[in-house]
């Protein structure tokens, strides 16, 4: 049976922008969710983890992942997992049980996800975002499978781009 597959565009002016969208995929989040965050370096990856984090509930200071490759944190209801594969093979990033996470109680966001791609559950929410220069950017975003069509569907509606 084909996958269910849906896309939409987020422009994002300024920083606040991004944080609006992290917010809106938060409160739509549940236990075992996944977002593969994607873009060049420097594109807001993290940004749009702290903010996400944030409206989560998770309290203290998020940053970027990227020597450790995995961070827990305890949200107001659920825990946040965010990981940095970009300096994993695809067989280290195997090795390290990753499905734990990703079908695990709380919600991951993995940065440099493409790296990992064959590793990633099927049904997932993609966000690549590209750096337009100055804060503009420009956030593709897919769901894969019915639930993060359906969040595609509503940023539609409500006027992503």
């Amino acid at each position: 049976m084909q996958q269910q597959v849906e896309q939409a565009i987020w422009l994002a002016h300024t920083e606040q922008d991004t944080v609006a969208l992290a917010q809106k995929l938060a409160a739509w989040v549940k236990p075992g969710d996944l977002m593969a965050l994607d873009g060049d370096l420097g594109a807001g990856k993290t940004r749009f983890s702290q903010a996400f984090a944030g409206a989560i509930g998770v309290k203290g200071i998020v940053n970027s992942p990227t020597f450790t490759i995995i961070k827990e944190y305890e949200g107001e209801g659920l825990p946040f997992y965010h990981m940095d594969v970009y300096r994993l093979s695809s067989e280290e990033a195997d090795e390290l049980g990753l499905d734990d996470y990703f079908y695990g109680d709380g919600v991951t966001i993995v940065e440099w996800a493409s790296l990992i791609k064959e590793l990633l559950p099927t049904e997932r929410l993609e966000l690549n975002i590209e750096h337009l220069g100055g804060d503009l950017r420009r956030i593709g975003i897919t769901g894969i499978g019915e639930r993060y069509a359906a969040w595609c569907k509503a940023l539609n509606e409500i006027g992503a781009e």
